[in-house]
């Protein structure tokens, strides 16, 4: 148990094995760490129900109802993972792994409904003005809703940056903010005890304001990836590999995105006109294999090759245009 926390807190690098680390394995990790959050968060929203129903505060309400929406978001992301692992088709080529990134739509709206629910329910107390009973064990569940989800949270973002998934580096920023908003639940009860009673729907106004600022977070993540959106540092690094590679002069139409928690890149290089087709054909196979293996999360990568100076335009202009040699290599 010890060392388990431990992982969690002080995780050890994976930088090497990124780039062996295969799509298969990586869906795994995925799927353990939804049923791990899953069960954690279960656990923490059900105690904290329980809890709600004796002692009357809309901030704990308001807690418990983000802590619900945010285990929820684990079992549409498990699937999502399953699905993702299937072979590809003849109608989904590039087979199912976009499932991923389609179920980070369904935990923003989860986040956006659990927004929608904790303010609601702040403005309805505000306006009734009802008590808050049994401040201590108001307080007592803040403290168990913070550690509950932190540690999730952790859990969920380490695992998430480790195999790639945006999805489920969101639901890890969703579990870290239930966390905050659970000690600002403790913030209400105090107030609440030093004789101001609005504290608690006030703070649960607070908590619907920082569910707003994940969802804009979790929300820029998700949509970049359904547009194929890529990290800058990506893209240069799939350069730079290529470029290291003997006999290549250049690169361009160098395009990569995220399918799932997966890269798929395709580039062309331009090499000396002097070299023979075998020559050629024999730095097109040496950049895949570079690129496969300094690249981390690569599933596949397809190498166009031209010689330097090759000109498009110019072939269109003329009405000529002819293929030129391609390779492609995919992680099995």
């Amino acid at each position: 148990m010890i060392g388990a926390i431990k992982e969690i807190f002080v995780p050890h690098s994976h930088d090497a094995a990124d780039s062996v680390d295969t799509a298969l394995e990586s869906s795994a990790k995925g799927i353990r760490a939804t049923k791990i959050s899953l069960v954690a968060l279960m656990v923490t929203a059900i105690a904290q129900v329980a809890i709600v129903a004796l002692t009357g505060s809309v901030a704990l309400l308001a807690d418990t109802i983000h802590n619900f929406s945010d285990a929820l978001t684990s079992i549409p992301l498990w699937i999502a993972f399953i699905i993702g692992r299937r072979a590809a088709t003849k109608t989904y080529t590039y087979g199912y792994r976009r499932a991923e990134d389609l179920s980070g739509l369904f935990i923003i709206a989860m986040i956006a409904f659990s927004a929608f629910l904790a303010g609601w329910e702040s403005i309805q107390r505000l306006i009734d003005g009802r008590e808050v009973e049994n401040l201590w064990l108001v307080g007592a569940a803040g403290v168990v809703g913070f550690l509950g989800n932190e540690l999730v949270a952790l859990y969920r973002m380490r695992v998430g940056k480790q195999i790639g998934s945006a999805a489920l580096i969101a639901d890890g920023y969703h579990a870290r903010t239930d966390g905050l908003t659970s000690l600002a639940v403790v913030v209400g009860a105090i107030g609440v005890g030093l004789g101001f009673p609005a504290a608690d729907p006030i703070i649960g106004l607070v908590i619907t304001v920082a569910i707003l600022f994940v969802l804009k977070d979790a929300g820029t993540k998700v949509f970049r990836r359904l547009m194929d959106g890529v990290e800058p540092e990506i893209v240069d690094n799939v350069e730079s590999v290529a470029m290291s590679v003997t006999g290549v002069e250049g690169v361009d139409r160098l395009r990569v995105r995220w399918v799932g928690h997966r890269l798929d890149a395709n580039l062309r290089i331009s090499v000396s006109d002097g070299l023979s087709f075998a020559e050629a054909h024999a730095v097109t196979a040496a950049v895949e294999t570079a690129i496969l293996t300094g690249v981390s999360k690569l599933d596949s990568v397809v190498v166009a090759t031209a010689p330097s100076g090759f000109d498009d335009a110019a072939l269109r202009d003329n009405g000529e245009f002819s293929t030129a040699q391609t390779g492609g290599t995919s992680r099995q």
